[in-house]
């Protein structure tokens, strides 16, 4: 939060200029980069190597059967996903805006994933229909990534991850909206989890699905290690990290190992896969609370930007890879060829879409969200002097009530600050610091 501006007696101070008022980035974690890269890289190999599917024939089983029980353990790359989110997400929304928070989802998360909704709907409906059933309606209602809402069936069942993720980011949107606070964070990582297990057990689905409760821990253990990566070693903060790494280390396995055992034929060890959440937690404590977090390689950063594409076109595009060469090269070529074509199509989504667009869908998302907001606030309270009031107490702003108000990115200036003479800055925004971890 942006100290106040100084005040005088004599005369009325000039409005704070916008990159005062927008908080500094904070310095990127580029090991967070590569450790999300080699969560999709697991994600891709348990798809390619460990789920049965068709391409593979009758001898998946001789041809990659030795590296599958291996290769399973990928299936919990969106569980480190999770917790990567969780402190990434909560990274980049403290000290801004709603409006800012989340028209920064907005331009990291659709334009990519418009492209690979719409690459791989080509690829099932014209190019190779045998590899799912998908009609153009269900493509279409996949666009919105609200598909789960509609009760309309993932194009790519990896998708998943993206409801889940979101019912997160709505978790952290109404935390921005209250004011995000060091006590506030540390008591929505410790009551967060244990509500949304109560909530399943009273069967109480609709609040237990809007609460993200089966994954609730994970995010949570996120939040509390960027606690510990922001303030110190203390013991509160650590005790939310080991409530929560206990709560999924409990709640994951089980469910897990039941769906390993009905999608590769292989019964995992439910000790091998607690250990394996546990590394999970392990991991995002290292690479930001170690001597690891000063890593800073270019190269990580630019594979690390492939990650998101990666995971959301490798499936099918993948897939159909490997049927195409499975019957004239050895398997490993095969699974070296699928990921071949999936890193390509990743690049090329990433540069021709994602660089380009995502900027500029995310500048579009604010001011038409300022707008909105200004709409509704003077509607709402029947005047313009609702944004007063709001600017006064940092309602809709991301700020504790009673803090000094800052003005979001892309936003007009307040109209306190153009009574009392203020001119309007130029706008800095603050970049997203880092992707999410899908």
């Amino acid at each position: 939060m942006s100290p106040a501006p100084p005040r005088s007696t004599e005369v009325a101070p000039a409005a704070p200029s916008r990159a005062a008022a927008t908080p500094p980035r904070a310095p990127r974690l580029v090991a967070l980069d590569g450790l999300r890269l080699l969560a999709a890289l697991a994600v891709v190999g348990y798809h390619f190597t460990a789920r049965e599917a068709s391409v593979w024939g009758p001898d998946q089983d001789r041809l990659v059967g030795p590296v599958a029980a291996w290769t399973s353990y990928g299936s919990l790359g969106p569980e480190l996903f999770f917790v990567i989110s969780g402190f990434v997400i909560l990274m980049s929304a403290w000290g801004r805006t709603t409006v800012a928070v989340v028209a920064s989802r907005i331009g990291r998360l659709y334009p990519s994933y418009w492209v690979a909704v719409l690459l791989t709907g080509l690829l099932l409906l014209v190019v190779w229909p045998e590899g799912k059933h998908v009609t153009p309606g269900q493509v279409a209602v996949n666009l919105t990534m609200l598909q789960a809402v509609a009760g309309v069936p993932h194009v790519d069942g990896v998708y998943w991850t993206l409801w889940t993720e979101l019912r997160f980011y709505l978790l952290v949107g109404v935390l921005v909206l209250v004011g995000v606070t060091r006590r506030r964070v540390l008591a929505v990582a410790l009551l967060w989890p244990p509500v949304a297990l109560g909530a399943a057990r009273l069967g109480l689905d609709d609040l237990a699905t809007l609460l993200v409760a089966d994954y609730a821990p994970l995010f949570a253990a996120g939040m509390a290690l960027f606690v510990v990566h922001r303030e110190g070693h203390r013991l509160l903060p650590w005790v939310a990290v080991a409530t929560n790494t206990a709560l999924a280390v409990h709640l994951v396995p089980p469910s897990r190992a039941a769906v390993l055992e009905r999608v590769t034929g292989i019964a995992p060890s439910t000790t091998g896969l607690a250990l394996a959440v546990a590394l999970c937690v392990a991991l995002v404590a290292l690479v930001a609370l170690t001597p690891v977090a000063r890593l800073d390689r270019p190269w990580v950063v630019a594979a690390g930007a492939l990650t998101y594409p990666l995971y959301l076109v490798h499936q099918y595009w993948g897939l159909w890879t490997i049927g195409l060469v499975v019957d004239h090269v050895p398997a490993w070529a095969a699974v070296g060829a699928a990921v071949g074509v999936s890193l390509a199509l990743a690049w090329a989504v990433h540069r021709l879409v994602e660089a380009p667009y995502a900027p500029a869908l995310r500048r579009r998302a604010e001011q038409g969200l300022v707008h909105v907001r200004d709409a509704v606030l003077t509607r709402v309270n029947h005047g313009p002097r609702a944004l007063d009031e709001a600017d006064r107490l940092g309602i809709v702003r991301g700020q504790v009530p009673g803090a000094p108000p800052t003005a979001p990115a892309g936003s007009v200036p307040s109209r306190t600050a153009t009574k009392n003479g203020g001119a309007a800055a130029s706008s800095s925004r603050t970049a997203d610091p880092m992707p999410p971890g899908r």
